[in-house]
């Protein structure tokens, strides 16, 4: 049996949880680019909440801060014990606190911005195979 290339094969579906809207369209395209589905997009925590359990993603890319009472850490934590999906954050205040915090949650990846899209792509590679 021969593998299939990415593009053959169902794309992984990622919700983007992000505040900043320029960044968030942004990372949808590089996504797009690089041969996965954007499914969704959430600017506040609740709302990723909302988001994750109505689209079930396979992955969630979710920023550490948002402009809402519920940060991504805690909207993360809320998404893993209900559905288990895994998790990317994204962070350009990258702390020790912060990584404290969301390393508790067990994420599949952790990502400073800015980054480019081939750290993007061999972060989501590892995640997808955790």
């Amino acid at each position: 049996m021969t593998s299939l290339p990415l593009t053959a094969m169902t794309q992984p579906r990622i919700l983007v949880v992000e505040d900043e809207i320029i960044i968030a369209m942004d990372i949808a395209m590089q996504l797009r680019e690089l041969g996965y589905q954007p499914v969704g997009h959430a600017t506040r925590g609740e709302q990723a909440v909302s988001l994750a359990q109505q689209l079930h993603p396979d992955l969630i890319l979710i920023d550490v801060h948002l402009g809402s009472s519920m940060d991504g850490i805690t909207a993360a934590s809320v998404i893993r014990s209900q559905l288990g999906t895994k998790i990317v954050f994204l962070s350009a205040f990258d702390t020790a606190a912060n990584r404290a915090r969301a390393e508790a949650i067990e994420p599949a990846g952790y990502i400073t911005k800015p980054f480019d899209t081939g750290e993007l792509r061999s972060v989501i590679e590892v995640a997808m195979q955790v």
